[in-house]
């Protein structure tokens, strides 16, 4: 299969298990296909788990799912060295981060030293246990899950963990026929379809390698460093988006790109990834958040003007 019917077909399938939203599952796919991470988010019950499991379920590769809790320990998402009682034989059990996809189910409901145990998987694709780093298999990539409504009982994700996510993405209610439609799905038990792999970690890796041939032209790499720029420079953002943030709205546009069958990158690419690569990475001023101004508008406004370039077709 081509990239193209790679990812068609894991969209299909993921749609066999979640309705109406196509524009999310796509997002999900770009985070893929540009070997990124996804923090999905929204209010309980509108299948942000459904949605990670499906995808799972579509790529014939290991899957490892852990539900964050209080109690949960570093060591159960590195996992740890035991030294055996009667030989003294070292030996590494590996935590739940030993996989190809991992869904970091409520991340914000364990304790800021665990969630600081993803950081080196994220970023490195490797986890260092007693001094000694080990590769994480490939390809990788975490899928954590928050409610951002309610907080008791919850640690806020500190900037750095935050700022290795290549997207946040919010599920949304249903439309109206979208939720009759779920109900029907469910009118017997909640029983779903069951869901088969269509696409191999192979064809993953075959899709990264894809997407590094998609042009981003030197125009279309300066509107988004002066959309990134812009943010730094902003008198309602305390802190603006770093050189990690910019990267992550290049790729993620050349993973449009590649999603709608371009091989180069189009200002339009940038402008519809830049609110999922970019706010979550803003931090407000003090009298801005009092204002009750959003990094959602604050970003709409910076990309409107933002001078868009022109660039034709490779």
């Amino acid at each position: 299969m081509n990239h193209s019917e790679i990812l068609s077909a894991i969209r299909r399938n993921i749609e066999t298990v979640i309705v109406g939203k196509s524009e999310t599952v796509d997002l999900l796919l770009i985070c893929l296909a540009c070997g990124g991470h996804a923090l999905i988010e929204d209010v309980p019950g509108t299948g942000k788990t459904s949605m990670v499991s499906a995808l799972a379920a579509s790529v014939d590769c290991a899957f490892n799912r852990i539900q964050f809790t209080p109690d949960v320990l570093p060591s159960d998402v590195t996992g740890f060295t035991m030294i055996h009682p009667v030989s003294g034989e070292e030996r590494f059990l590996p935590g739940a981060v030993m996989c190809n996809i991992l869904l970091a189910d409520e991340l914000n409901r364990t304790s800021p030293k665990t969630q600081s145990a993803l950081l080196q998987a994220m970023q490195e694709g490797a986890v260092t246990v007693d001094g000694v780093t080990r590769e994480l298999p490939r390809p990788f990539m975490v899928c954590a899950t928050q409610n951002p409504v309610e907080q008791a009982g919850t640690y806020q994700l500190p900037e750095a963990q935050l700022d290795r996510f290549l997207m946040r993405i919010s599920m949304g209610y249903p439309g109206k026929l979208d939720e009759a439609a779920i109900l029907e799905r469910n009118r017997q038990g909640g029983r779903t379809a069951a869901v088969s792999p269509v696409a191999s970690a192979e064809d993953v890796l075959a899709l990264r390698n894809a997407l590094d041939g998609v042009v981003c032209s030197a125009p279309v790499v300066n509107y988004i460093v002066d959309i990134t720029q812009r943010t730094r420079n902003h008198a309602d953002v305390a802190l603006g988006v770093s050189p990690r943030g910019a990267i992550a709205l290049m790729r993620a546009s050349m993973g449009r790109a590649l999603l709608l069958g371009r091989d180069y990158v189009l200002p339009d690419d940038a402008q519809k990834m830049a609110r999922h690569t970019l706010c979550h990475r803003l931090i407000l001023n003090a009298e801005t958040v009092s204002r009750d101004r959003s990094a959602e508008k604050i970003l709409s406004d910076i990309v409107r003007s933002a001078t868009v370039p022109v660039v034709s077709g490779a």
